[in-house]
């Protein structure tokens, strides 16, 4: 059975490989984005039996509040553009001024265009991770950002 190219983009899982991630609007070349989730804490609610002949109390399992979101970014160290880009963000917050900002990473179609966004809202840096330095290695140097953030919401771009 043919199917069309329109039943073929709605139909068919999205490669992950091809995304874009954009810090307070500035497109940074990331390899690797994960963590990108939402949880719910849950609150336990206990009362006591009001049925004649039950014994025990009735328990009940509520969501309560948004978890915080780990989020690890992870690119290829570049000169100038990895100072820039992470360094100065994570050395701001020696002297308390933290800068929270929203992080968009977007799954991009074949044509180049936002499919799906995710939007990391009040991001900030907690852990810079340089790469490992191994003498027997021709491997590329990965940075890698550890950021903490308030929560993430996801959007499907109109007419992709």
């Amino acid at each position: 059975m043919a199917l069309s190219s329109s039943e073929i983009k709605t139909a068919y899982p999205l490669p992950v490989y091809n995304f874009r991630v954009e810090i307070a609007g500035v497109a940074v070349a990331f390899s690797e984005v994960s963590g990108l989730s939402i949880s719910l804490e849950s609150t336990t609610y206990k009362e006591s039996p009001t049925a004649a002949g039950k014994v025990g109390p009735t328990v009940m399992y509520m969501p309560s509040q948004r978890s915080a979101v780990n989020v690890t970014l992870k690119k290829g160290l570049v000169r100038t553009h990895s100072l820039a880009t992470l360094y100065a963000w994570i050395s701001s917050t020696r002297i308390n001024q933290v800068d929270k900002k929203d992080i968009y990473v977007r799954l991009m179609n074949e044509e180049g265009a936002a499919v799906i966004s995710w939007k990391v809202a009040n991001a900030f840096p907690t852990k810079l991770d340089v790469p490992s330095f191994d003498a027997n290695s021709n491997e590329v140097a990965i940075e890698s950002m550890e950021l903490m953030a308030d929560f993430v919401t996801v959007e499907e771009a109109k007419g992709a």
